[in-house]
């Protein structure tokens, strides 16, 4: 499958406080090539998340997410959410360009290709992983400059 080109898209949603008075929520942020568009009406899109990893474990009780669709120039941004063992989301965040999206309040990368905001239809358990089904909220073209960052054979790539 690494022969197999795919775009790089980041997915974010936040993760409320668990209580009124403990610590407060935050923002979580995962990279991944297993994203498409499913259907156009209703327009939906699928994520295929790890089983059991944070962003899999938060969207199972969370319903609210976003996407950005990263461009060429922000490789740097694939790479530091797709790190094994990072830090804190909370600092992987702290100077990157974002909006927080009005309709899931997950944050949306500046500059990037497209955004989406999405809420989950359906979960699908395929393998060890899970097939995650949203209905877009919202989509929008932040920036129309640059193409789109590429993963192709175990490294980020760009076309042309």
């Amino acid at each position: 499958m690494s022969r197999l080109a795919a775009g790089v898209v980041l997915v974010t949603a936040y993760e409320p406080a668990l209580a009124d008075d403990g610590p407060r929520g935050e923002d979580v942020g995962m990279t991944a090539t297993a994203f498409m568009s499913v259907s156009l009406d209703p327009p939906l899109v699928m994520v295929s998340l790890r089983e059991g990893s944070r962003m899999d474990d938060l969207l199972d009780e969370q319903p609210l997410w976003g996407v950005s669709v990263l461009s060429e120039s922000q490789r740097h941004i694939a790479g530091r959410f797709a790190m094994k063992g990072r830090i804190s989301d909370r600092l992987l965040f702290e100077d990157i360009p974002y909006v927080r999206g009005e309709a899931a309040g997950a944050l949306l990368v500046g500059g990037s290709l497209a955004t989406l905001e999405c809420r989950t239809e359906q979960r699908v358990p395929a393998g060890d992983h899970v097939l995650v089904i949203g209905r877009v909220l919202t989509a929008r073209v932040p920036s129309e400059d640059g193409g789109p960052l590429i993963y192709f054979k175990g490294r980020y790539r760009h076309l042309g």
